[in-house]
């Protein structure tokens, strides 16, 4: 038997569901109901339902079918009119669960009826959310159960010894079958302390436009709380809210491929279930505002390594924890990391549980489409998703109310996250500041330069003038040479040989043209012409006035003294003339 496509909506008096039967043989088929059952027959397609409510039989019961559309419509009057029945969109729960074959059931669920009763549903919803509890003992696990537990409700064991190939692809915890509680969450935050990169946090924290954009994303339950916020009345709102949540026909179709089952679950792990709710719904909501709502191939990743649920198998005892070791991841995994991040997640957690079950089961929807269409993934639809697709449909609105103010009331800083991030900012502004004053500096600098240009110019001008006077005195020093040089050629007696001519070199050294390359260096420049014959007075005065010359240029070196000799050499000379 098929179970065909259904959907169920109601009015005051009337109860209506539609089910879609294509290619059924509408000439056979059977309709049953009577309080809270309702079954539908026609070949091959076979649906029981478990309705929330009751209803009856009077004669103003109506069916139709659309051959076109193939679908068959059947109004049932409610037993008590306008009363209003809770979780119609709720499939899964709707269809009957599966009944033991044997004579009598090996286990029953005490206190499962029909229709849950209040007093039950109010002693529930006295239950402290941040009750501290102490964790089992690494010894004690060990001593009393070889094997650790983990999945829904830590239900499940043993699975990875089957999975090894699988494992390091999904989770991060090496043999979870064999690791406590106490030892996972030691490995986790040695893990999240080595995989802290300040330079990547820094980096996000400074320059945080793509983060901002990110923050300036609403999902689809922005409108849908912000419509139940703005309802007047209490119950009103109760009635109201959970209609503003519709499912698409993709998730219907989803719904109704979950098997109904029923979970014994003591009050321990009841108590886990929802504390891993809040850690994957966490995780669920970073990636969608992340993403802009559309699926990438990092949704899966991202998802389950910012649950520690769901790769580490981590157990919780409070509300605060899952904030704090969600804060650290975000800070830790994902491409943006930014505090932010993780009060908008948090809000936005807050609002989801706010909004109920029917809320929280399309998230959980999305996260098992997900988790379905990545290869290594679907192991966690198996262990938790599916589960809880199943479990939050038969939840109780009290329960989630009760537990969104708790996280609402909860709040995380940065030092609480363990990562020294405060002090890393400061540091980073320091270094900061210490640019911004380089700069700064720098720039003064700059703006100096062309005051110290003017004076260079000034200076440049002062040093061609400078060089305008020291020309002048060289073109003076040339004509002296000049005249000097006439007057030892006048003086010269005209018998003495060419070879014997006398010169005068730069310096202003009288030599003898034939004693150039011995005597004129040992300071003899008149020897050769002393050996030729003999010479006139004036030759003897003028090689007085030579010889004197050399030994003032060999005592002083310098132009400034051969300068000064050749000045006394004219002065000397002028006379004679």
């Amino acid at each position: 038997m098929l179970t065909p496509a259904f959907d169920l909506s109601q009015d005051p008096d009337f109860l209506t569901v539609a089910i879609r039967v294509p290619y059924a043989r509408v000439s056979e088929f059977d309709v049953y109901f009577e309080g809270v059952d309702f079954k539908f027959y026609a070949k091959p397609y076979f649906l029981r339902l478990t309705l929330p409510g009751r209803i009856v039989e009077n004669g103003s019961e109506q069916g139709s079918y659309d051959a076109d559309k193939g679908i068959f419509t059947i109004r049932l009057p409610k037993e008590t009119p306008g009363q209003h029945f809770e979780g119609l969109n709720m499939l899964t729960a709707l269809l009957a669960p599966r009944k033991s074959r044997t004579a009598k059931p090996l286990v029953e669920e005490i206190g499962a009826s029909e229709v849950p009763e209040e007093g039950v549903e109010d002693d529930e919803d006295e239950f402290d959310w941040e009750i501290e509890q102490v964790p089992y003992e690494e010894a004690s696990e060990r001593a009393l159960n070889p094997q650790c537990h983990y999945g829904f409700g830590n239900l499940r064991s043993g699975v990875f010894q089957r999975l090894q190939d699988e494992l390091s692809d999904v989770i991060d915890i090496k043999d979870p079958d064999f690791t406590p509680a106490t030892e996972r969450r030691q490995k986790r935050l040695a893990a999240e302390l080595a995989k802290f990169d300040p330079d990547h946090y820094l980096a996000d924290f400074f320059e945080d436009e793509a983060v901002e954009q990110v923050l300036k994303y609403n999902p689809w339950w922005t409108d849908i709380y912000s419509k139940m916020t703005a309802s007047l009345g209490k119950s009103q709102e109760q009635e109201n809210h959970a209609a503003l949540v519709s499912f698409s026909e993709e998730e219907k179709y989803q719904l109704r491929k979950f098997v109904n089952k029923s979970y014994l679950l003591d009050k321990r792990a009841h108590r886990q279930v929802y504390y891993s709710l809040i850690d994957i719904l966490l995780a669920y909501c970073f990636d969608i505002a992340r993403i802009d709502a559309a699926k990438t191939v990092e949704s899966a990743w991202n998802i389950r390594k910012l649950s520690p649920t769901l790769c580490w198998f981590e157990t919780w005892t409070n509300v605060h924890e899952i904030l704090v070791s969600f804060g650290r991841r975000v800070l830790c995994y994902p491409l943006y990391r930014h505090f932010k991040l993780v009060m908008k997640a948090h809000r936005d957690t807050v609002k989801i549980l706010q909004l109920g079950e029917s809320a929280v089961l399309k998230c959980l929807l999305d996260i098992h489409k997900i988790f379905q269409e990545n290869d290594p993934a679907y192991i966690l639809n198996d262990l938790y998703i599916s589960d809880y697709c199943v479990w939050i449909q038969k939840a109780k609105s009290k329960k989630l109310a009760a537990l969104a103010e708790a996280l609402k009331e909860v709040s995380v800083t940065k030092a609480q996250l363990g990562l020294e991030l405060e002090e890393l900012e400061a540091a980073a502004r320091l270094v900061q500041e210490e640019e911004t004053a380089l700069k700064a500096a720098h720039s003064a600098s700059r703006q100096q330069t062309p005051c110290s240009s003017s004076e260079a110019s000034d200076s440049e001008e002062s040093d061609s003038s400078t060089s305008s006077e020291a020309e002048d005195s060289d073109s003076e020093h040339e004509e002296l040479k000049d005249s000097t040089s006439e007057t030892l050629t006048c003086l010269q007696d005209p018998f003495l040989e060419e070879s014997s001519a006398l010169l005068i070199d730069d310096g202003g050294l009288c030599r003898n043209a034939a004693s150039l390359g011995s005597d004129a260096g040992q300071g003899k420049p008149l020897a050769s012409s002393r050996a030729l014959g003999g010479p006139g007075p004036l030759i003897e005065e003028l090689g007085e006035q030579l010889k004197a010359t050399v030994q003032m240029t060999e005592t002083e070196g310098s132009a400034a003294g051969d300068h000064s000799s050749m000045q006394a050499q004219h002065d000397r000379q002028t006379p004679n003339d």
